[in-house]
């Protein structure tokens, strides 16, 4: 058998069978298994297997089609090969192709299969029939010059990207990734009767598109809970219902800002908000954060006024920090005076373990110019897909309401509808109640944990809130390269630095996420990151945190439940 990669290398040779790949034009695409690779009888080996170079037109001529039916029409074979080779430019532009019956003779299929090959290539431009016969259309140069250096980047090059974004991510499921909330746990009988509640009452007329702001029942449902619960002050009107954060950020910048304008985020921060914003072609300007959350600088507010300003205010990811009262009036009446607005995601402020809740700031003073975004991905399950945007008051005066209603289309109703039943009957306030006790506990055991287990340096953040605790290290531990190596053990904390945009000699540790991981893992989870940290250890050892041990002992000891 003879294994070849999708890029035609030949990996192994054996009897029998050979491997197929469809870069080359022999294997339809949609044929193709995920893995790439394809098994072809050995008679059609002599085809694939590399010989002397020929020339395009030659291999056109003399490479036999593949008659089996797994690999697609012999018509179709033919149009990918011959689009391919236009494509790649093995066929340059204005040769001209063979002709129907020679080309037929050739590869020794009916005329009637050439024709057809040919005039689907006609019908989308890449051959233009003349008197003389078939030649390759003349492509535009755009595609040419992306045959010649790749897929072009969007404007401003990888440089513009405002920080490290990996396209790598562990697996679901593993211990400790931040954000995932307790699956096991969740009532899924609760949840399965208002599913079929839903579906039965709706009926057939739900699977249709629904009214774009979400379905009024759970408009107002969302309403009220966030009224009581947050303290947000709002009309079930101005709820919008979102496929999520990710969503609402992008609707957010869609709304009020034109590429070119300023946006404040918070440094470190949630790296979505920075894509959001990102995308949305707008200047980035970092706000660090302390101990009382965003602290905007003399010159930041020196600086040219930001159109949006992104916010965590209740419980700042990743530091945990809550917003004082007095800067949070502070940012609201600059967003006021300078025409700017804020965007407070309140992404797992539901869960506040020890003290009175923290309230919005949406709702601290009258017609705030706060637009306040959440997500059920955090108190429910994240495949939900469903989150919220809350218009301030302002707003709804103005053409942003009929935009948003351009821009969503009212799907999943089923779904809003089963969700809209779930708060209405009281399951949704009883599933937060039974997760705020669970995960109390969860973080009271992980700092336990970490207080006995964890041998090199360390300080614990965090807060008393959330499904997250923060683990800095110093420099001499590269937070980075003991995320990579805890993921082979399926571990998957995340690096503080990979969160930072203008990372400072502090910002280096591991952001832990204790909501899907069970209690008794942690002893040997924290054991394992330990000895990773251990063995990543870089010299000379950095002195970012002095006396750390003391302050890791006293982070420790004043939790109390």
């Amino acid at each position: 058998m003879c294994i070849v990669s999708s890029s035609g290398v030949c990996l192994q040779s054996r009897t029998g069978w050979l491997v197929g790949f469809y870069n080359s034009g022999l294997v339809a695409p949609e044929k193709v298994p995920q893995n790439g690779y394809l098994l072809v009888p050995q008679e059609r080996q002599a085809a694939m297997t590399p010989e002397e170079p020929k020339s395009a037109m030659q291999r056109l001529l003399e490479e036999p089609l593949l008659r089996e039916r797994c690999f697609g029409s012999m018509q179709h074979q033919l149009y990918l090969r011959l689009k391919a080779a236009i494509l790649d430019g093995r066929l340059l532009p204005g040769s001209r192709l063979p002709g129907a019956r020679a080309l037929a003779e050739s590869l020794s299929v009916s005329r009637n299969t050439v024709t057809a090959a040919y005039d689907g290539l006609a019908a989308e431009g890449y051959v233009r029939p003349d008197r003389r016969g078939t030649r390759v259309a003349i492509l535009s140069p755009a595609t040419a010059a992306s045959r010649q250096e790749g897929w072009p980047l969007p404007s401003g090059g990888p440089a513009a990207v405002p920080g490290p974004f990996s396209v790598t991510r562990p697996r679901a499921g593993s211990a400790f990734r931040p954000g995932d909330p307790a699956l096991s746990h969740f009532p899924l009988a609760a949840w399965r009767r208002a599913v079929d509640h839903a579906m039965r009452d709706a009926g057939p007329s739900a699977l249709g598109y629904g009214p774009p702001g979400g379905e009024p029942t759970l408009r107002m449902a969302i309403a009220h809970h966030l009224s009581v619960s947050r303290g947000v002050r709002c009309r079930p009107e101005q709820v919008f219902v979102t496929d999520g954060t990710q969503q609402a950020l992008a609707l957010c910048v869609r709304l009020l800002s034109t590429p070119g304008d300023t946006a404040w985020v918070e440094d470190p921060g949630y790296r979505g908000a920075r894509a959001a914003m990102h995308a949305g072609g707008l200047l980035i300007r970092p706000i660090r954060t302390d101990a009382e959350g965003m602290a905007v600088s003399r010159d930041d507010y020196a600086s040219p006024a930001p159109r949006l300003i992104y916010a965590t205010p209740s419980h700042q990811y990743p530091t945990g920090a809550v917003l004082t009262v007095a800067r949070r009036l502070e940012l609201i009446e600059y967003a006021r005076s300078h025409e700017a607005w804020i965007i407070e995601d309140d992404y797992d402020s539901e869960f506040r373990h020890a003290g009175a809740p923290v309230g919005a700031m949406q709702g601290l003073v009258d017609d705030a110019p706060v637009l306040y975004i959440g997500t059920f991905s955090k108190t429910l399950f994240p495949s939900l897909g469903m989150g919220f945007l809350v218009l301030p008051a302002r707003l709804m005066a103005t053409d942003a309401p009929a935009l948003l209603e351009e821009l969503l289309r009212g799907s999943q109703r089923h779904q809003q509808l089963a969700l809209a039943g779930f708060m209405e009957t009281g399951q949704f306030s009883r599933h937060l109640r039974r997760m705020r006790r669970l995960y109390r506990d969860r973080q009271q055991a992980l700092r336990e944990a970490l207080s006995r287990e964890m041998t090199v340096p360390c300080e614990v953040a965090g807060g008393h809130g959330g499904m997250h605790l923060l683990v800095r290290l110093p420099g001499c531990y590269p937070d980075q390269q003991i995320v990579e190596a805890a993921w082979r053990y399926h571990i998957a904390p995340a690096a503080l630095s990979a969160n930072t945009l203008h990372p400072r000699p502090g910002d280096n540790g591991l952001i832990l996420g204790y909501g899907n991981t069970p209690e008794d893992r942690f002893v040997p989870l924290i054991q394992r990151l330990s000895m990773l940290a251990a063995g990543l250890r870089l010299s000379p050892p950095a002195t970012d945190f002095p006396g750390i041990h003391e302050s890791f002992s006293s982070v420790n000891t004043d939790f109390t439940v």
